[in-house]
């Protein structure tokens, strides 16, 4: 089924362009820390009242013209994503039982109705650009040693083409229709993938982490639950997305959808290492998770990837290879 126009291929990003200077960063090889600052954080809890959080706009990922112009093995001697060994890191459950309903199959996003641990870990990213823009995206828990990570985008966190990391930057578990059933959690740490930025956003390398700092003493994942994760894990298998689209059908960013197929390669563009199904969520969905091993009755899977670009009526996730790995260490530490 050939997915609604206007969708995630659709935006242009010149409005996310900074002109002031990024917040404090250490970079690793491979790897781009940015740290925020108990000060910041405060800033950006502050910053998003509800009102902004209803008027940010809902972000889009680049064009997929502009994704993958050379294989990531091409040039350095690296391997290709997902061709180490395979890691797995198991959910990690809520503290307490929401309430389910019969899972969606749909090729077009449907609400998701099914409850369970993705009702709690899916949420809404905020953040702002140096122009004073306000835009949204979509993330996802990971279990990690700290307790206190999400899985999102890497054009949900920095821009590709000047290196800038967005800043007052907020996670929203759980979020629907403007409630924030269990508060705002701010980011202490951005992390993004190096080659991200020095490709000039090839969608291969379109991932990213944040670190939330704790909410009334409390980590992330000790208040939610947390999705499993794995690296190097096996393709074309059935896939579950969820994300925050903007558009109308997807009630305007308001409520989380869900898609489920059969990942297939992306074939269309020259030196793409991503996977994709046969839908399209629109602006707002960009970093939403893709799970694999998902139970519905649960709610519960391993994430594989997130959503990053569309092409056509599919949309794909970059694969969680080595790299990625080594990005989740880093930022999952304790």
């Amino acid at each position: 089924m050939r997915a609604r126009a206007g969708g995630i291929a659709a935006l242009v990003l010149g409005a996310a362009l900074w002109s002031a200077a990024p917040v404090s960063a250490a970079p690793t090889e491979g790897a781009h820390r940015t740290t925020i600052t108990a000060s910041e954080r405060a800033t950006a809890l502050r910053f998003w009242t509800d009102a902004r959080v209803r008027s940010a706009r809902d972000l889009d990922a680049p064009a997929a013209a502009s994704a993958p112009s050379a294989a990531p093995g091409a040039a350095g001697g690296q391997a290709a994503p997902g061709s180490g060994e395979e890691v797995r890191v198991a959910p990690l459950p809520a503290p307490r039982s929401a309430a389910q309903a019969p899972a969606l199959a749909a090729s077009d996003p449907a609400p998701w109705t099914g409850g369970g641990l993705i009702s709690t870990t899916a949420g809404k990213v905020f953040f702002q650009n140096a122009g004073g823009g306000t835009f949204a995206c979509s993330a996802t828990v990971a279990n990690a040693d700290n307790k206190s990570l999400v899985l999102t985008a890497g054009h949900c966190v920095v821009d590709a083409g000047t290196g800038e990391v967005y800043r007052n930057w907020v996670f929203i578990p759980g979020y629907a229709n403007g409630n924030r059933p269990y508060g705002t959690f701010t980011a202490s740490s951005l992390f993004h993938l190096d080659q991200y930025v020095s490709t000039a956003g090839n969608a291969n390398y379109d991932l990213a982490f944040a670190r939330l700092a704790p909410l009334n003493g409390r980590s992330l994942a000790d208040t939610v639950g947390a999705q499993g994760i794995a690296f190097n894990s096996a393709t074309g298998r059935e896939v579950h997305s969820f994300g925050y689209g903007g558009s109308a059908a997807e009630g305007n960013g308001e409520r989380l959808n869900h898609c489920a197929g059969v990942e297939y390669r992306d074939t269309g563009r020259e030196g793409s290492t991503m996977w994709g199904i046969d839908c399209v969520q629109n602006g707002g969905s960009s970093g939403g998770g893709f799970l694999a091993d998902f139970d519905a009755g649960s709610g519960g899977g391993y994430l594989v990837g997130n959503i990053s670009v569309s092409a056509g009526s599919s949309e794909y996730h970059p694969v969680l290879g080595n790299e990625a790995l080594d990005l989740y260490r880093r930022a999952g530490a304790v």
